[in-house]
């Protein structure tokens, strides 16, 4: 499962990462961000922000995801 976020989209809230930390950031921007290893990726809601989740945080990705009030997280299966 890979995931991203739609900075147009994304409302600031936070949610992401509180759910899943090890996955969402969020910078000082007030956006969110997809990240590997807490290092946010380098072109946010292209191709080269996409992140693979961990088998452990599946559940938490689609948990943001859900709850998300921008619904800005895309997950790809």
């Amino acid at each position: 499962m890979r995931v991203w976020i739609d900075q147009d989209l994304c409302t600031g809230d936070g949610l992401c990462v509180d759910h899943c930390p090890e996955v969402f950031v969020q910078l000082e921007d007030g956006i969110a961000y997809v990240a590997t290893d807490g290092a946010p990726m380098n072109d946010p809601g292209g191709s080269g922000s996409l992140v693979e989740v961990e088998y452990k945080n599946i559940s938490a990705v689609v948990l943001a995801a859900d709850v998300c009030p921008g619904e800005c997280i895309f997950i790809e299966l």
